[in-house]
């Protein structure tokens, strides 16, 4: 299987047609539609159901789309990584990273850093723990920012300062935003959304069983889309502090979780990890610029 035909399949899928594909692609089309003749021959099944004007993936092209777009992923940033071996101004960083305040943190260093090295490229993928540390034990990137205890028989890391502070994201018409702070028993039968990392591995932490108990009517893995959801009136949001826009304008209003309920942020990256120059410069600023708070 080439790395080449699999870049053909990807566009005729992403097109919807061979001739679209093949216009794209610079190629002609009795060229490419052999390409993926042979391609369901050598896997054994057909990867496309064809009609009069175009094209659409059958369950095995879907299953194959998913790898093949993984397989490119790797094989660009390991192209990518060997033409920066000897690239000492710059290169590509590719960073998982979780949503929180602390990430100011992580982008003051990079800004410290991009001034020694002008030609650095910065890639950042958002999304859950499970998302990124995923990219990451596939080596789609490079290091990982989560917000929650590494396993540390996989990773290395060190702990950001600080920690996120969890509250209620609510409308400012909502009674709860008259109290200072929210306990757990004020929220009987409010309709509740978070994460399911905050449901799994942080709100236990603060209500213990009574989490089981909680109206949760819908999770999210990015804030922002949680906040669109909150302003709507489909619920209220647990999430962290400082991540909304909570303006008079915003119609938006966040309380702290009482008692305090506090997470901490880690960038972790694989044991024995072979980095990229520019990759492993910048692991050793960020050891330098948090000295106090690195494990290995």
């Amino acid at each position: 299987m080439e790395l080449r035909v699999l870049r053909y399949f990807i566009e005729v899928a992403r097109e919807g047609s061979i001739t679209g594909a093949a216009r794209s692609l610079h190629i002609s089309q009795p060229t490419l539609s052999k390409q993926l003749k042979e391609l369901e021959a050598e896997l054994g099944c057909k990867l496309f159901a064809r009609g009069n004007y175009n094209v659409h993936l059958t369950e095995e092209g879907i299953l194959l789309r998913k790898r093949a777009e993984d397989i490119l992923e790797m094989a660009d940033k390991t192209i990518e990584e060997f033409q920066s071996l000897n690239d000492i101004t710059g290169g590509d960083i590719r960073i998982g990273c979780a949503e929180s305040y602390l990430i100011h943190y992580l982008a003051s260093a990079i800004k410290d850093f991009h001034l020694q090295y002008p030609g650095l490229r910065f890639h950042i993928t958002s999304g859950d723990t499970r998302v990124v540390v995923n990219d990451l034990e596939q080596g789609l990137s490079d290091f990982a920012v989560i917000v929650e205890p590494p396993d540390l028989a996989r990773f290395n890391y060190l702990t950001l300062p600080g920690g996120d502070t969890w509250g209620l994201l609510m409308r400012t018409d909502n009674p709860l935003s008259q109290k200072s702070a929210i306990y757990s028993e004020d929220l009987q039968g409010v309709p509740l959304i978070t994460s399911p990392q905050s449901i799994r591995a942080d709100l236990p932490r603060w209500c213990g069983e009574a989490v089981d108990y909680l109206n949760i009517v819908g999770t999210i893995n990015l804030f922002y889309n949680g906040s669109v959801f909150v302003r709507e009136g489909l619920g209220c949001l647990l999430v962290f502090d400082r991540l909304a826009d909570v303006s008079p304008e915003s119609g938006l209003c966040f309380r702290p979780l009482s008692p305090k309920l506090e997470t901490k942020m880690y960038i972790i990256w694989k044991k024995y990890q072979v980095f990229t120059p520019i990759a492993e410069r910048l692991i050793d600023l960020l050891k330098e610029r948090f000295p106090e708070n690195v494990e290995t």
